[in-house]
């Protein structure tokens, strides 16, 4: 399953525009349907928090007008992509403060990949974003 949807930068605003903030909520339930019509409901919830986090990242700090969602099962895993045309590399995960309200999607991404016994990383550009779970038999965490 792929997905592409155009954007509108930030442009200096503090958060995306409601129409591309939609988009995220309408592919975490496309997600969410797919995953259960191939028997992979146990994978559900964390997948949809994965995509919700790291298409929020695209919107939030790519600058492009693109954003794709690609995802797919490779042999025993469950592997989902964001790619945003980024023209620089993100940069790496911040540790926010205790206080902080935002900045810590990656570090959500990483615990949850590292729980479904997966990995995730960049691409060689750095234009996109992805991992992958174990598909197991849904008795993991």
């Amino acid at each position: 399953m792929t997905v592409t949807f155009t954007i509108t930068p930030l442009g200096g605003r503090p958060a995306p525009r409601e129409q591309d903030a939609r988009h995220v909520a309408d592919l975490r339930r496309l997600v969410r349907g797919r995953l259960t019509s191939w028997g992979l409901s146990h994978l559900a919830d964390d997948a949809e928090l994965i995509v919700s986090e790291l298409l929020t990242n695209s919107l939030i700090h790519s600058g492009g007008t693109q954003v794709s969602l690609d995802v797919r099962i490779e042999d025993d895993r469950l592997r989902i992509e964001v790619g945003d045309g980024a023209r620089r590399r993100p940069c790496a995960p911040a540790h926010p403060c205790d206080e902080a309200e935002n900045g810590r999607g990656l570090e959500i991404v990483h615990f949850l990949v590292q729980a479904r016994g997966g990995a995730w990383g960049l691409g060689p550009d750095g234009t996109h974003t992805w991992c992958t779970l174990a598909i197991g038999t849904g008795k993991g965490r």
